[in-house]
């Protein structure tokens, strides 16, 4: 029935839809902020809303995709807006980059290796170890590469939004509690493993953490598609 209605009134489809999207996020939003409690993430709670909801209706997500094409278009400026932090730490930046870019490269040899290689070992399975391995970059990224190397991209798409979910709720947290408390530390922490999703949730904390956490989100992004490509196969030698 609702498929029905989309097709014969997809601009009210389109409205209905959106805002129901939009009321959700917003009334968790609501809620996290009045109660400061890390599990009402306003996007951890519109998932767990939407997608039962979904469900009911029967409205898959090509559908409901199509339906909310508006809320895309929105988040490329709002994505954008993330780099105003940046462009405020520009010249700090500028003074370490080449230390950052050392400990990122290090950071995701290390990152993808150990996934793929307990992937192998426990699953056996190279198509999902190579998208557990992909799973620390922004989501058009890693289903390229993953298609690229012959993995299963639907895993990586699940496995990038659970990293950025665990990220943004426990990520500043945890890193707190073993004593990694400066601002550049987090930033390029959280934004390496979590990307855009934990990105968002620094800029809250201040100006340098969204700063660190937006560079180590586009070196990451970039650095992991330059060794990735060679890292999986030659780690893929290893269990052949």
């Amino acid at each position: 029935m609702l498929s029905t209605f989309i097709a014969n009134s997809p601009i009210w489809a389109s409205i209905v839809i959106t805002l129901v999207t939009i009321t959700t996020y917003q009334l968790a939003a609501a809620c996290q902020q009045k109660w400061q409690s890390i599990w009402l993430n306003p996007m951890l709670i519109s998932i767990c809303v939407l997608v039962p909801l979904l469900l009911i209706l029967e409205l898959n997500y090509q559908e409901y995709s199509q339906t909310t094409q508006i809320l895309n278009l929105m988040l490329e400026p709002a994505i954008v807006a993330l780099g105003f932090p940046l462009y405020q730490q520009l010249k700090q930046i500028r003074l370490h980059w080449r230390e950052m870019t050392a400990i990122l490269v290090f950071g995701i040899v290390i990152v993808i290796s150990v996934s793929f290689i307990l992937a192998m070992l426990l699953i056996k399975a190279p198509d999902i170890a190579i998208a557990l391995s992909l799973k620390s970059v922004t989501t058009p990224i890693g289903i390229t590469l993953t298609e690229q190397l012959f993995g299963d991209s639907s895993i990586t798409a699940f496995a990038i939004l659970i990293a950025g979910l665990f990220g943004a709720l426990l990520g500043p947290q945890w890193l707190s509690f073993i004593g990694v408390n400066s601002a550049k530390a987090q930033g390029l922490a959280i934004g390496s493993a979590s990307h855009v999703i934990g990105t968002a949730v620094l800029v809250r904390k201040s100006a340098e953490h969204g700063a660190y956490s937006s560079v180590a989100l586009i070196f990451s992004a970039v650095l992991t598609a330059l060794i990735s490509p060679w890292l999986i196969p030659l780690l893929q030698q290893l269990f052949n």
